[in-house]
């Protein structure tokens, strides 16, 4: 791979459309530039990397390994440019374009809602872009300037004070014909029978410790990427699956599942919000963390517990979740 010295910086802007878009066309509607001077942009990148970036499947592209382990860094440093060329002014919600980029777990994304509506009221042409915590992103932080503010569970390694915005507590869902279910209640001896979804992720472990304590060890024979896909796969079947009491409540109804108290007593789910020091002085960014604190603050000094509200589809959602 070449060395930075002679790399043309436009390419750079090219390069993050492609791996944002996966697809030539809609990467060059993006930047408004030709079909042919978007080849000509992907032949130079390809020569650059040694690395073919784009590979066609069918009528859709995918991107190589190197393009995916590029995707993170190409963003981080796309943003830095923006900011760097910016030059800080008074921040108008009323008239701004401003597109914010919002790192986001699962389980906060459900309760982004009121943060949504806020922002809808007060800036209508604003746009807000969320994008899931990667495993990497999560475990050093080391993408965290590429994106305007990040929410994700307490713990998460990144410069800065967080500052606690929900509070949330691990409980469980069944099939409401699940066999082993009686009065809506599992025992101990109910959750060492039964089969277990599990989501791979920290706050998991939390769970398994927990029936640990009690002597048992959870048979998990599905798990997934995030919290989202856990009801749905409970649903019908004899699994169960701890899971935020937020996300129970939305999802289970959708699923016609049982929300379950778990025997264990409470696991606590604390998230919290990072932004980089850089972005302190930005005004647009202090505006948008205000409204993030005052719709979203006041549920941490709360009782603990997320009421249930609709989901608003304002947000531009991409990505997988994490």
């Amino acid at each position: 791979m070449a060395g930075a010295a002679g790399f043309d910086l436009n390419l750079l802007a090219v390069l993050g459309a492609l791996l944002e878009h996966r697809n030539v066309t809609r990467a060059g509607e993006g930047l408004r530039l030709s079909q042919p001077t978007m080849s000509g942009a992907l032949a130079r990148l390809r020569q650059h990397f040694g690395d073919e970036l784009l590979i066609r499947s069918g009528r859709e592209y995918q991107l190589t390994p190197m393009a995916s382990s590029l995707l993170p860094a190409v963003r981080e440093a796309l943003g830095q440019v923006e900011r760097t060329l910016s030059v800080p002014a008074e921040f108008d919600p009323a008239t701004s374009l401003r597109r914010f980029s919002i790192a986001i777990s699962a389980q906060s994304i459900l309760a982004l809602s009121e943060v949504l509506r806020r922002v809808h009221e007060l800036a209508p042409g604003v746009r807000l872009d969320t994008w899931p915590i990667t495993a990497t992103l999560a475990e050093t932080g080391h993408s965290l300037p590429g994106y305007d503010v990040l929410i994700a569970p307490e713990g998460f390694r990144a410069d800065g004070d967080p500052e606690v915005l929900l509070r949330d507590r691990m409980v469980y869902v069944a099939d409401p014909a699940n066999p082993r279910l009686r009065d809506g209640r599992l025992t101990v001896e109910d959750l060492a029978a039964l089969p277990h979804a599990a989501a791979r992720l920290p706050q998991a472990g939390l769970v398994a410790g927990a029936l640990g304590r009690l002597g048992v060890t959870p048979k998990v024979v599905a798990t997934t990427g995030g919290w989202l896909p856990l009801p749905f796969l409970v649903a019908g079947t004899d699994l169960v699956a701890a899971v935020p009491e937020c996300l129970a409540r939305r999802m289970g109804a959708a699923a016609d599942l049982t929300i379950v108290e778990p025997p264990f007593g409470m696991i606590e789910l604390v998230e919290a919000a990072w932004w980089h020091p850089l972005h302190t002085t930005d005004p647009a960014l202090t505006w948008l963390r205000g409204i993030i604190h005052g719709s979203l603050g006041s549920r941490a000094r709360g009782r603990g517990q997320l009421a249930p509200d609709p989901l608003d589809e304002q947000a531009h959602l991409v990505g997988d979740e994490a």
